[in-house]
């Protein structure tokens, strides 16, 4: 299956939750989620489906797969490198998925969005422990800086959106200096300081079948 380039509001909508796809515009008051929009779909009636079993369990891996912009081969990945590590599985799982680059600097403010979060890694506009790392998946450890460029495109891209992720608030994880534009990875985030609003057990036993 190739990359979705659709509407990704649609992937919202289809679950139900917002899964903080498009950036600022997710927090603003015409996001379809919190205006009731309803399932996509040809008919127009919003009507949820009943699920199942399977169907509710499906749903929770792609709720939590699409929240991170990842395919499906990728994320399958993740799951069997936690299913192997010690601990509880679906922490694990999540733990990584929190420990990637991408996703550390869209937590800390980099980039508005996950998806730019990515392309901002991609383009080299991040550094650790100052060197130039390039890979979205990198797994970062605890210690380690994340920083980016010292470049007057790469900070004046980041600075309004370094401002509204301390107005939201940063994770417990993440010891950031917003004038650097540069966090600090402190500890491994536990279960309760990771944010996605998911039953990663459903995830778990979707996979064991």
């Amino acid at each position: 299956m190739g990359r979705y380039i659709g509407p990704v509001c649609k992937k919202c909508r289809r679950v139900g939750l917002k899964l903080f796809l498009k950036g600022d515009r997710c927090y603003m008051a015409k996001c379809p989620v919190d205006q009731g929009a309803g399932v996509p779909g040809p008919h127009g009636t919003g009507r949820r489906p009943r699920l199942k079993d399977y169907g509710i369990q499906l749903q929770e891996k792609q709720r939590l797969r699409n929240m991170y912009g990842m395919r499906e081969g990728q994320f399958r990945l993740f799951f069997a490198r936690a299913r192997r590590a010690r601990g509880v599985t679906g922490e694990v799982l999540l733990q990584a998925l929190e420990l990637r680059l991408d996703n550390i600097v869209y937590r800390m403010g980099l980039a508005p969005s996950r998806r730019a979060a990515r392309q901002f890694v991609l383009h080299g506009h991040v550094r650790v422990d100052g060197k130039k790392v390039n890979i979205p998946s990198y797994k970062c450890k605890p210690g380690e800086v994340v920083q980016a460029r010292d470049a007057k495109k790469s900070r004046e891209f980041s600075k309004a959106h370094l401002d509204a992720a301390e107005s939201r608030g940063w994770p417990a994880w993440l010891e950031v200096d917003k004038n650097e534009f540069k966090a600090t990875v402190t500890h491994v985030p536990t279960r309760e300081e990771i944010a996605p609003v998911v039953d990663e057990q459903l995830i778990v036993e979707l996979y064991s079948k």
